[in-house]
């Protein structure tokens, strides 16, 4: 090689091109510097403000470690890349023929020599420099398969064909899959340039009839020959493991053909290419292509024949004809690998009759339940928190809010909860300036939450129409602020719709607050106060200044003086985001949800280790498990496909509102998965035994395992593979009747279990059977964290043979009920009011299931009053259907309508009318109700003309819908004595 950089050949005056202007020349260099300069300063930009972002909240360990990994990935593939590559060249410029005999092809091959030999040392440089560059970083990318290759383990259980622990599948495979294609990615680019290289410089003469190739061309490309072949023996093998996470005609992994046809193809196709391979390094020696064509032809037609053909006959002859008993054990291996990857195989299946006819003592008992009957529905009433909460146009709640559950007054209660965050879009055009969007607009402030079962604090005072709030106003006030003596800090300074950034502090302690905190009217003025928590990156430097007006195009960040030396700037700082960045190999939930605990707001966030490479366990696109009606999407994926087999609740991850302190702990401590991860990122995920006990209170099962798990429980549900086969027993999850085209969602509840006397915070979901619309089964996860029973799930499956609705029938008994749409109808024939159907709730009841729907109405075509008001409640038990204007009106009409059975909400006795005077009682127990419930429909009827005003009087509507809801609790009480007289009597004459 001393001569790869020197003259060989003279230049020919003939070839020279004209030289540029050297003003034009000097032009194009300055605007490409330039070029250079402007990437290379905005790509450091972007590294050093992430580093600072990291370090300001605790986790610059990880950024360290995932740099480090990043860069030597990059090195040490991209370096590998570009000498194999450079040396190819080299070597087939080094060993170039002298002498090249005068033919018209070796003319005409003149101009490029020419061309390259000045330039052939850049020329080398360059090529090998792009190639590793885009090797490097395609290594680079592939961090997250290295990690698990470093650090995993052992799954302790093997897959039943090659008896290899889960780990291999999960771990090791994909990295080895990943080295073996970048081997022959290297050698095929070699090959290709050195037989360039070769056929330019006359080492491969195509138009010669013989001695085509010289003998260092032979040489060379033989050997890449045959380790590129060698690799693909290499790669043959490993796919053969591959056959238990491939999806295939029926389930994914191995399957009847799989494992008579392509499997063994691939072991011949492997034996092949090794021979293959042999033969081309002898041809260094021998210097014939007869073998090494010969065998490469063999390999390409056996990859045809047996790769292809032969599994397609197989199946076609073999399997299709009697696939049943053909595919049965391997099906079985797929159910039972799915049931255990989803975690679903332990959920208690019990059967369930649907009967609708219930004792005495069970309509009692449940109409003991129904104050814990959620009625609020999460997302329905933004509107309603909006207006009635938000205090001001420039705050305001999730499209979509969360149900929590609250020990109030010594009962657990189910709230529906939201954070009162800044909606800047929502002030003024003429205050969006600069210093009111990134200095004093910094942060919203306190929680809005209403009682879910629409009664007060007491858990017996119903309230009609707008919600029962738990906690609202500003400052706040409510059961929750009452939690926590002297209440809970309410800035909420990182949520779901912080601005893009904020920048506070202040030069000296004694200046004046420039924040908004909370806005007031009275003549003190608004409250102001300066941000003090611990995440935020300072930015008091000119230097990071520079950073930040660089990063977010700003120049008032170097130049305002409200950006001072003690000043912090807070971005990239909604919850979910915080946590992706943080824990980077974690999927996290699409929707975090905010508690109070401890004095403080927080957000609860749950984070999944997912895999593709469980083997023999089903694979599913995980958008298509979690979609349904409420889905926002999870744009976040830590896989390179939608497609997953395992999953796992692994991370429970923890965002105070306040300071931005991020907190992991880990859930599912037997996770392999998890294992590995806390071994590459040491430190940064705590141990399930620190997580506090009134934290703990508020963690839940999360929503996008439990979708994934319903999922696969609607056919994963059947653990023997003849019935899974025949398909007669599959599930699906109904569309939602208030959303056409989408799936219903699952709801959070406190229901009844069997095994607990205690109503338990749950997750629940129902089924239908597949091309019917008739209800198959109720599914129900424990989800509260702090109880041991949490995680349990149970399927109520109803009998075949028992047509109880399901959701969208029970939609429609609903609308085509002509009791229940003569009651609406004083708002569906109202072309200025629009009636919307809440969540269809369904509980289960003695052996039955429960119906319940809120009604809401709201008032179009006005700018003011135009929220939610819950005016009804629609509720159906096997074949009956009522309304009523509470859910206990309604569940004791359903439960004996013919006989009219009622009872009070609170089962104390009536005392007085509800304007105070005393209804008249005397008389018969029949006309005594009929009195009660006349005045209660004068009352109704006066709450319904205060509502449809032209300007509602909201007070004058509370305050006689509240009225008639306790004329109409008396009468139900003295209906409930009556039929108790009347039991009594027939127990004693039995």
């Amino acid at each position: 090689m001393s001569d790869l950089f020197g003259d060989d050949e003279p230049r020919r005056s003939g070839g020279a091109a004209t030289p540029s202007p050297p003003r034009s020349r000097a032009l194009w260099i300055t605007l490409a510097i330039v070029v250079v300069l402007f990437i290379a300063f905005t790509g450091f930009a972007s590294l050093w403000t992430e580093r600072l972002w990291f370090g300001s909240v605790g986790y610059e360990a990880v950024f360290s470690t995932l740099l480090r990994t990043k860069i030597g990935l990059f090195l040490i593939f991209g370096l590998v890349m570009a000498l194999v590559v450079g040396l190819n060249l080299a070597l087939a410029y080094r060993f170039r023929p002298i002498f090249r005999p005068a033919s018209p092809e070796q003319i005409s091959l003149d101009r490029y020599r020419q061309a390259i030999t000045p330039v052939r040392m850049w020329l080398l440089i360059g090529i090998a420099a792009v190639f590793g560059a885009f090797a490097g970083t395609t290594a680079s990318g592939r961090w997250r398969e290295y990690l698990l290759w470093r650090n995993g383990a052992s799954f302790d259980k093997k897959d039943p064909y090659f008896d290899r622990d889960i780990g291999f599948y999960v771990f090791d495979l994909p990295w080895l899959h990943f080295l073996v294609n970048f081997a022959m990615a290297v050698l095929i680019i070699s090959l290709i340039a050195a037989a360039l290289v070769h056929y330019v410089f006359g080492g491969i003469r195509l138009q010669s009839k013989q001695d085509r190739f010289s003998g260092a061309a032979a040489v060379q490309l033989s050997v890449l020959l045959g380790f590129f072949v060698l690799a693909k023996a290499a790669d043959y093998w490993l796919d053969r493991f591959d056959l238990l996470t491939e999806s295939g005609n029926l389930h994914t992994g191995m399957g009847y053909t799989d494992d008579h046809a392509v499997l063994p193809a691939k072991n011949i196709l492997m034996f092949i290419a090794i021979i293959c391979a042999v033969l081309f390094f002898a041809n260094v020696v021998r210097r014939t292509w007869l073998l090494p064509s010969v065998g490469l032809s063999l390999l390409v037609l056996s990859s045809v024949l047996l790769g292809m053909i032969w599994p397609a006959v197989v199946q076609q002859f073999q399997v299709n004809p009697s696939q049943a008993v053909k595919e049965e054990k391997y099906l079985q291996k797929n159910i039972d690998a799915t049931r255990d990857a989803f975690d679903i195989a332990d959920a208690k299946v019990e059967p369930y009759t649907g009967q609708t006819a219930l004792t005495a003592a069970e309509q009692r008992e449940e109409l003991s339940n129904v104050p814990g009957i959620r009625l609020v529905d999460p997302a329905r009433i933004k509107a309603t928190f909006d207006q009635q909460q938000q205090v001001q146009g420039y705050y305001g709640v999730a499209d979509v809010l969360d149900v929590d559950r609250y020990t109030i007054d010594g009962q657990e209660r189910d709230v529906v909860i939201g954070v009162r965050e800044l909606n800047q879009d929502g002030l003024p055009e003429d205050s969006k300036n600069w210093n009111n969007l990134h200095t004093v607009y910094t942060h919203g402030y306190g929680v809005i939450a209403a009682y879910g079962n629409q009664r007060k604090a007491d858990n017996k005072t119903v309230v009609e129409g707008e919600p029962s709030w738990a906690e609202e106003a500003l400052p706040p006030q409510g059961a929750l602020t009452d939690l926590t003596e002297g209440g809970y800090r309410g800035q909420i300074y990182f949520g779901e719709k912080s601005p893009e950034y904020s920048i506070v502090g202040k030069a000296n302690k004694d200046d004046r607050d420039v924040e908004l905190d909370i806005p007031s009217n009275d003549e003190g003025g608004n409250k102001l106060n300066t941000y003090d928590g611990a995440a935020g990156v300072e930015v008091g430097s000119t230097f990071r200044q520079l950073m930040y007006a660089w990063k977010f195009s700003e120049p008032n960040i170097l130049l305002s003086s409200r950006v001072n030396g003690n000043s912090k700037i807070l971005y990239d700082r909604e919850p979910r985001k915080m946590v992706e960045k943080v824990a980077p190999w974690l999927t996290v939930d699409a929707d975090p949800f905010p508690a109070v605990v401890d004095g403080k707001i927080v957000w609860i966030l749950d984070g999944y280790t997912t895999t593709d490479q469980y083997p023999q366990a089903q694979r599913e696109s995980f958008e298509t498990m979690t979609s349904d009606s409420l889905d926002n999407g999870n744009e976040f994926r830590t896989l390179p496909t939608d497609e997953i087999n395992y999953m796992r609740n692994a991370v429970k991850a923890v965002v105070d509102a306040y300071d931005g302190t991020v907190t992991l702990y880990a859930w599912d401590e037997a996770d392999p998965l998890l294992a590995a991860w806390r071994d590459a990122f040491p430190g940064t995920v705590k141990d399930k035994a620190d997580i506090p006990a009134d934290l703990l209170s508020h963690m839940r099962y999360p929503e996008d395992l439990f979708k994934v798990q319903r999922y696969q429980m609607a056919a994963y549900h059947v653990d023997d593979a003849s019935t899974f086969y025949t398909g007669e027993s599959r599930w699906k999850v109904p569309e939602d009747p208030t959303a056409t085209g989408s799936l219903q969602p699952p709801y959070r509840l406190s229901i009844n279990t069997p095994d607990n006397g205690d109503q338990v915070f749950s997750l629940t979901s129902v089924f239908v059977p597949n091309k019917r619309d008739t209800l198959a089964s109720f599914v129900s996860v424990d989800g509260d964290a702090s109880k041991d029973s949490y995680g349990t799930m149970r399927i109520l499956e109803l009998p075949r043979n028992t047509p109880v609705p399901g959701p969208g029938q029970m939609a429609n008994q609903f609308n085509t009920n002509q009791v229940i749409q003569d009651e609406l109808a004083r708002f569906t024939r109202n072309s200025n009011v629009r009636v919307l159907n809440g969540n269809l709730l369904t509980l289960p009841v003695g052996q039955g299931l429960l119906y319940v729907q809120p009604i809401y109405t709201i008032r179009q075509g006005t700018s003011t009053a135009n929220f939610p008001v819950l005016q009804y409640v629609t509720v159906a038990f096997g074949d009956k259907a009522a309304i009523g204007t509470t859910v206990a009106d309604a569940v004791a009409k359903v439960l004996n309508l013919d006989e009219g059975e009622t009872a009070t909400p609170d089962g104390t006795p009536p005392t007085t009318g509800g304007d105070g005077s005393g209804p008249d009682l005397t008389g018969p127990t029949a006309d005594r109700i009929r009195t009660l419930l006349e005045r209660a429909d004068a009352k109704f009827k006066e709450a319904d003309k205060a509502l449809q005003q032209e300007k509602p009087d909201l007070a004058a509507y509370a305050t006689a819908t509240g009225e008639a809801e306790k004329l109409v609790a008396q009468a139900l009480t003295l209906a409930q004595q009556e039929q108790s007289k009347s039991t009594t009597k027939d127990e004693k004459s039995e």
